[in-house]
């Protein structure tokens, strides 16, 4: 994942200060080193790293704190602040209404998925009940066209563009009028691809802009296009008033630093990040929750809505149930694998807890544990509801594995490897058994109930020390007993 890196390595040396006995100058100069270097190495621009480290300095001010502060968490609050300002500009874009005409228009590189963008974004806000249509006004890329009208075909939004038509200034007003007679109220214009030494098409861009009169420029940013990204975007912002700012592929391995870069340069806010190619791989960005994951921080009420996604309301007790009563059967188990795929990236999810990092997950780690989750799911599929409810392991003798094993086409090793998984799983979830689930509101109960010393029993070791040991899994559950979106999830919190 793209900035995994710069996060663990921001990460360590917040974990090396905080291991050290004493914070002084050196501590604290020798940590601000670190995380300049691991930003440098991922091509965000020298100047704004050089900046950020002075304003640390400034703020905190050792020599002034007294003796009762908590240096480390006034270090550490620091560099937080200091890299939200880094990709918030302090003001919001432009947002579209619903009902009144809206029309956007993308500007980037050529290469940096633009097209594809354009589709995501008018199938994000078509789910979310706008009315969007798309207007293809690049005639300098063969087969542009052609791609937007097969992404547009199969997410069902109506667009407009023209083969025969070379002026797309002309395409962008006719596209653009039209959609307004049919009460489009997201109206999507896709301009060619170009870079800041390509004065016709920069000029070409400004002219897309004036007739359009758009009330909001994109510019789309491809994450990998390295130190370059503060120049380029610099030249967009200076021809036309680019309003937001969308990064693309980061779902690979570049460095990822030019995104942080692009902000500064646009004093323009990032929105979305493109995660992959497939049309739902489109994310809304907020800076606090992605910067608090890169410091290894977490993002519980991230986590949360991804619980809340994929757990409905109405199973969730019923759920929690079952885990004070520690019966765990294979259904349970098809049920959290279900769970699982559906929260997205592994090492996503895992970097939204405090104190994992999405480098935990070895790299190919991902992919394997995914293929083999689904592998799981096929064998489960081939069995009985006797076999899928039952808690007693003596059921599954020989000849059921077998027909287990024809049933998914898979080998009998396979199977029995699948129920050494369950059984491993149905002894973690034991450990659980007795937990008292709280009454509505009653969340101290629950602190009481699921202390660390509970759940330092079912973490792997591993795991356990990726947190920071016992104390840092206590601090992890203080923050969870504390976290609003948590309370609500077990029907406490204001309603």
């Amino acid at each position: 994942m793209v900035l995994a890196e710069l996060g663990g390595s921001i990460s360590r040396a917040l974990q090396q200060m905080s291991n050290a006995t004493i914070i002084d100058e050196k501590v604290l100069n020798d940590c601000l080193n670190e995380i300049t270097r691991a930003l440098l190495q991922s091509d965000v621009q020298f100047k704004l790293v050089r900046d950020m480290q002075t304003n640390i300095k400034k703020i905190v001010n050792l020599d002034d704190l007294a003796a009762g502060h908590n240096k480390r968490k006034i270090i550490q609050q620091a560099i937080f602040n200091e890299l939200c300002k880094m990709l918030d500009p302090g003001k919001p874009s432009f947002t579209p209404k619903k009902s009144k005409p809206s029309v956007v228009m993308f500007v980037g590189l050529q290469g940096s998925g633009k097209t594809t963008t354009c589709t995501k974004y008018a199938y994000y806000h078509q789910k979310k009940g706008w009315k969007p249509a798309l207007v293809c006004a690049d005639t300098f890329r063969a087969g542009a066209f052609d791609q937007l009208k097969q992404n547009a075909t199969k997410a069902k939004i109506p667009f407009y563009g023209s083969y025969m038509e070379s002026d797309p200034v002309k395409i962008a007003v006719e596209g653009v009028e039209r959609f307004k007679k049919e009460n489009c109220d997201l109206i999507i214009v896709d301009t060619s691809g170009r870079h800041k030494q390509e004065v016709a098409l920069f000029e070409e861009m400004r002219q897309v802009s004036e007739a359009t009169k758009p009330d909001l420029v994109i510019f789309v940013m491809d994450s990998s296009i390295g130190q370059a990204a503060f120049d380029q975007a610099q030249a967009f912002k200076q021809s036309v008033a680019v309003g937001a700012v969308i990064v693309t592929k980061m779902d690979g391995h570049a460095k990822g630093g030019g995104a942080l870069s692009a902000v500064a340069a646009t004093k323009s806010p990032v929105i979305f990040i493109g995660t992959g190619e497939h049309m739902d791989e489109f994310e809304v960005f907020d800076v606090k929750p992605f910067v608090s994951r890169l410091l290894g921080m977490g993002d519980l009420s991230g986590f949360m809505d991804k619980i809340h996604e994929v757990v409905p309301m109405d199973q969730q007790p019923e759920l929690l149930q079952k885990l004070s009563e520690g019966t765990f059967t294979v259904r349970i188990m098809y049920e959290q694998f279900q769970n699982i795929l559906k929260m997205g990236p592994i090492n996503q999810v895992f970097s939204m807890l405090p104190g994992f990092s999405s480098e935990l997950m070895p790299k190919g780690g991902e992919k394997e544990s995914q293929a083999k989750i689904k592998r799981y799911m096929t064998m489960m599929d081939s069995m009985t509801d006797e076999e899928l409810d039952s808690t007693n392991p003596k059921l599954m003798n020989e000849s059921r594995m077998t027909r287990i094993a024809r049933g998914s086409g898979r080998q009998v090793r396979e199977v029995v490897e699948m129920f050494e998984e369950y059984k491993r799983l149905a002894k973690i979830w034991s450990k659980m058994k007795g937990l008292k689930i709280p009454k509505k509101g009653d969340m101290s109960a629950l602190s009481r109930n699921m202390n660390a010393q509970h759940m330092s029993k079912v973490l792997p070791p591993q795991m356990l020390k990726q947190i920071g040991g016992m104390g840092g899994l206590q601090n992890l559950m203080k923050q969870m007993g504390s976290n609003k979106d948590m309370m609500n999830m077990f029907g406490g919190g204001d309603k």
